[in-house]
């Protein structure tokens, strides 16, 4: 069963447990089908659409991907919602360019467009129900996490937000900044307000976290990312929080706190459903969401789904950091999403 979110403590308990079990039972590594393998070679090639950082994960994946298969993997980096799009078009024109993708938002229309096909895919079988799609469309390679971003230089350790009240301390007042209309920002951290509190109290605390005069910036999550390193703003309150491991790792002046409750979901890698290299597309999915695959996430510094690979700090989920997490699937994303924008229009502007 795909879970839309976990609404109760038991329940968000419940998949803590069953994430710790997860990464310390192994499980057996996906036997590709030889015939797939030999069709993929044929096709040579293989094309991707995706938002992953190219220096930090596709190159890495794709320089893998060939070394094992002798298939060469090219890319274009797009945002999620360009990548949905080109999708989109290239579907319509009755052409595709990509065989494979991924994005974190907007599958839900590459399915309905019927501009992605299913898979029948045997890593994917090994992943979490939550993390792969019940008809067959999709499967997570890589796992967000969100919480409050610092600068340390501007915030101290012992002043770093553990929970939603603490984000109303007049501490905060004109400090926090966030991305708008984005889950990793203003529309994903109020979607996690309202599925942690209910609707009553979720929208009786965002009327209170208005007061704190947010700043609102419509740029990448990797350039307010930035802007808190460089110090232009103390802190931003829906961060990957691996992103910021990443960065303290290089010796940035940055740090993130969980908060009582974090918002998770994942990438999806798909299929396009006019792909002229399907063999190819599909064993670099396989490949990507397999256990061999998933350790490049996982050297990347990223959050992996297989459950047999935890991320370089367990800490980084629920499980090894010690707090809930609330998890989001593109399903319930998407038939939130819009009401969650209009709240964060309307008493965020």
């Amino acid at each position: 069963m795909i879970v839309s979110a976990f609404r109760s403590s038991a329940l968000t308990l419940l998949i803590t447990l069953l994430l710790t079990l997860a990464i310390r039972e192994p499980v057996r590594a996906a036997e590709i089908d030889p015939a797939l393998v030999a069709a993929a070679k044929k096709e040579g090639r293989v094309v991707l659409y995706t938002p992953m950082i190219v220096d930090q994960i596709v190159r890495p994946l794709g320089a893998a991907f060939r070394e094992k298969y002798g298939i060469e993997v090219q890319y274009q980096r797009l945002d999620s919602a360009a990548v949905v799009l080109k999708i989109l078009n290239e579907y319509r024109a009755r052409r595709s360019e990509a065989d494979v993708f991924s994005t974190s938002l907007g599958i839900e229309s590459l399915i309905a467009s019927k501009a992605a096909r299913k898979i029948e895919s045997a890593s994917a079988a090994e992943l979490p129900a939550h993390y792969k799609d019940a008809e067959g469309y999709w499967a997570a390679n890589r796992l967000y996490v969100l919480g409050p971003a610092m600068n340390t230089r501007l915030v101290k350790a012992e002043d770093f937000p553990k929970t939603f009240e603490d984000l109303l301390d007049p501490k905060y007042t004109g400090k926090i900044v966030w991305r708008r209309n984005n889950l990793t920002g203003a529309t994903g951290f109020v979607g996690n307000v309202l599925v942690t509190m209910g609707e009553e109290k979720g929208m009786e605390y965002l009327r209170r976290l208005s007061r704190q005069r947010l700043i609102t910036v419509s740029i990448s999550d990797r350039a307010v990312l930035d802007q808190i390193i460089a110090g232009e703003y103390a802190m931003t309150i829906a961060m990957t929080n691996h992103n910021v491991e990443i960065s303290r790792k290089q010796g940035a002046p940055v740090a993130w706190s969980p908060l009582e409750t974090a918002m998770v979901f994942s990438e999806q890698m798909g299929l396009t459903t006019l792909s002229t290299r399907p063999n190819a597309g599909k064993l670099f999915l396989e490949y990507a969401i397999s256990r061999e695959g998933q350790t490049v996430f996982q050297k990347a510094g990223y959050i992996p789904t297989h459950p047999a690979v935890p991320p370089l700090e367990p800490k980084l989920l629920p499980a090894g950091g010690g707090f809930k997490g609330n998890v989001f699937t593109p399903d319930f994303v998407a038939k939130n999403r819009k009401r969650w924008d209009e709240i964060v229009e309307t008493m965020f502007r």
